[in-house]
């Protein structure tokens, strides 16, 4: 089996028959925010004619950065098959299908689809909100000789899950963040800077479990970073490393498995192919070895050579984004009061109202009302500052994912009065009928749940209960202590050993008491 990277999350496999083209990104995303880092516009012509006609497609999940519309529209042939997780909801193929797709393979969760010729994948899903917008997946490849796992930025709960169909020779995962926080926070920069570096040290350790929990021969960082190249935003690059970043590249990364004993991880840039038989395991690249390092070693010039290059076309996006003069509040009013009806859990684990201020007008959110109003100096839990031009772009889209929608491009500032709400950013990541239904649904669920330690484990000479209060990781999989907490590596929530108190949100407690000899 052969895998090339195509960049970001984006993998070409080529068996003895088929090809499998799994999340191809090459347009910019989230509001011209996030390129592909190492750049991948610039790929042999047989390489991308092989990437524009595939055997089989598959998209992990709906986020920009795996599912770019724009270039699947024009490059793609249409007539692919495409591979479909198992999600709760069918909005990944009717967005396909809006761009012309018209063949679909729907596999079943984690079990395997004779695909012929030897050829098998299995779909791994993981389907709560905070997963993305209709969930989130992994894939696994075999084709009898070989097996690829696929796991991108899934954050699969259980870590044997993905080793049911046999032993792994290929892993291809993400290391980096994919999170605008906490960069956009309105809050001192050295804490931030001490947030940022906490939540680095949270995605190191969680990748760093799913390594060792595969064991694979050969371990491929992928799906991150993305670069920055407009100027605004240029500053969140990890370039020196004193920036205010949560984007570490994959030479920290490989480095970081090279401390602790593992040496299996492939430096690649888009082109790199990884060839695996049963007695080997080949790496080549399309480019000479400098060329390699260089994006890496050189990045500062590296970037800026990027960011003239498409200067250009940055311009030209940043300025077809239009604004007008109406009032969003009763177009708000109309599209969110109705969903707001629909969830008083959601709204009660919410608990406080949230103010969207944008130029010339300051709308707030009554979370407890379940009402959307011109702002009037009511008390606020949380506050958006978002540009005009993005929110009338959202807004105009009628865009049931603001997560994807808007978060993600860190054009914005954020502040908060108490610990981060998982439940508020769920609401935005659910603003339709379909996705307010299971927004709703798992909060009642979450929040009506028993929090006794039904099942116990010990660690570092507590005993404390066996899941996560915050998603249900097994701490005995992911839990490790770090000086007087528990983290969860699966999302990098902390508990304070002495009581239990979770250090990320006021609505989760784990039980937890020291050992007893």
């Amino acid at each position: 089996m052969k895998a090339t990277s195509i960049g970001h999350a984006g993998i070409l496999i080529e068996t003895n028959s088929r090809t499998i083209v799994c999340d191809p990104w090459f347009v910019p995303a989230f509001w011209a925010s996030w390129f592909v880092f190492p750049r991948n516009d610039q790929l042999p012509s047989d390489l991308m004619r092989k990437i524009e006609h595939p055997d089989y497609l598959y998209i992990s999940h709906q986020h920009g950065d795996h599912l770019d519309e724009a270039w699947l529209s024009q490059h793609m042939d249409k007539s692919t098959p495409v591979l479909l997780p198992d999600f709760a909801t069918r909005e990944l193929e009717r967005q396909l299908s809006r761009i012309g797709f018209t063949k679909f393979i729907r596999t079943r969760n984690a079990e395997m689809t004779d695909l012929g010729d030897g050829i098998r994948v299995a779909i791994h899903v993981e389907t709560a909100i905070a997963d993305g917008p209709g969930g989130d997946s992994a894939l696994v490849v075999e084709d009898g000789t070989s097996r690829l796992v696929n796991q991108n930025d899934c954050r699969t709960s259980e870590l044997g899950d993905l080793l049911k169909h046999g032993p792994a020779d290929m892993h291809w995962l993400q290391f980096s963040g994919a999170i605008w926080y906490p960069m956009v926070y309105d809050q001192p920069r050295e804490e931030l800077k001490a947030l940022a570096h906490s939540k680095v040290e949270s995605q190191f350790a969680r990748s760093i479990r799913y390594v060792d929990a595969i064991g694979a021969r050969v371990v491929v960082p992928s799906a991150g970073p993305p670069c920055f190249l407009d100027e605004d935003l240029f500053s969140i690059n990890m370039i020196d490393g004193d920036e205010l970043s949560i984007f570490p590249d994959q030479t920290q990364f490989i480095q970081r498995l090279s401390d602790l004993g593992n040496n299996k991880a492939v430096l690649n840039i888009p082109g790199t192919a990884i060839t695996t038989t049963p007695e080997h395991v080949a790496v080549t690249h399309c480019v000479p070895e400098a060329d390699v390092h260089r994006p890496f070693t050189d990045k500062r010039a590296y970037l800026r050579q990027y960011q003239a290059d498409w200067a250009e076309w940055l311009h030209k996006t940043k300025s077809s984004w239009h604004v007008s003069d109406r009032k969003l509040v009763s177009e708000l009013q109309a599209w969110w009061e109705p969903l707001l009806a629909m969830a008083p859990a959601l709204r009660s684990a919410i608990g406080g109202n949230c103010l969207i201020k944008t130029d010339n007008e300051q709308i707030l959110i009554d979370f407890p009302a379940g009402k959307i109003s011109s702002f009037n100096n009511e008390p606020i839990k949380f506050r958006l500052d978002i540009a005009r031009p993005l929110l009338e772009g959202v807004i105009n889209q009628k865009a049931v994912d603001w997560s994807n929608s808007l978060f993600l491009s860190c054009r914005f500032t954020a502040w908060r009065d108490g610990s981060y709400n998982e439940y508020l950013y769920n609401f935005f990541k659910s603003l339709s009928v379909e996705r307010m239904r299971r927004a709703e649904l798992e909060a009642a669920q979450r929040n009506n749940s028993s929090t006794e330690a039904s099942a116990e484990i010990e660690l570092g000479g507590y005993v404390m209960q066996r899941y996560c209060p915050h998603r249900k990781a097994d701490l005995s999989e992911f839990g490790v202590i770090e000086g007087d907490n528990v983290v969860c590596t699966l999302h990098g929530w902390k508990f304070q050993l002495r009581d239990g108190k979770c250090l990320n949100a006021d609505d989760h407690q784990l039980s937890v008491r020291k050992r007893t000899s």
